[in-house]
């Protein structure tokens, strides 16, 4: 993170305080902050290298192998991100991961690709919660929702499916790029709405 403690600040003590001048010196230093946003997620990805949690391969791998099987089956970027950062939210979320994933996306992708990211988990439970002793079918309660195929689909062949130590993933270089285009922009923010209008 950038040192801003030379940087100009807001003077208000309690936000009822806050004057337009204030509240200009707090937007232009969203801004640049708000363009670093690939640069943090990215670094909180690499937090996963190394942590197996008992999986066959790492955190990180399963997120690269994950968003490199989307890739080479030929979803768009948007959706290869979504499949890279679906467990983002590990390291923080231990009992709500998909919740974390899901706000950090929400403002960049489709209703459905949102859909899938923020429900892959119950999803993705049709294939060991039984094992558990949970329901395997707790997905059943979204039978009838217009994107139950399509986060059935993504756990099916691309998350369940990417655990193989023997695959050959892209590295998270070869997905920065995408990472960054795709995060460039939010589609749908309160944010990025007040930002444009100060463009």
């Amino acid at each position: 993170m950038a040192d801003d403690q030379h940087a100009p600040r807001a003077k208000f003590r309690s936000m009822t305080e806050g004057t337009q001048e204030d509240w200009g010196t707090i937007s232009a230093q969203f801004g640049p902050f708000a363009a670093n946003l690939p640069d943090r997620v990215l670094a909180h990805l690499k937090l996963l290298d190394g942590d197996y949690g008992g999986f066959p391969i790492d955190r990180l791998q399963h997120s690269l192998q994950t968003a490199t099987r989307a890739h080479r089956d030929g979803r768009d970027e948007e959706y290869v991100v979504m499949a890279l950062l679906h467990d983002i939210g590990d390291t923080l979320g231990s009992y709500n991961h998909p919740d974390i994933a899901a706000a950090i996306l929400k403002p960049f992708v489709s209703e459905e690709n949102h859909w899938i990211v923020a429900h892959h988990g119950i999803f993705q439970g049709y294939y060991f919660f039984h094992h558990l002793g949970l329901d395997r079918d707790m997905r059943e309660q979204y039978r009838d929702h217009p994107h139950f195929t399509a986060c059935a689909q993504f756990c099916h062949l691309y998350d369940q499916a990417a655990f193989d130590p023997d695959y050959e993933s892209e590295d998270l270089a070869f997905f920065e790029p995408m990472v960054r285009r795709v995060l460039a922009r939010p589609r749908q923010s309160i944010y990025a709405e007040a930002t444009d209008a100060a463009e």
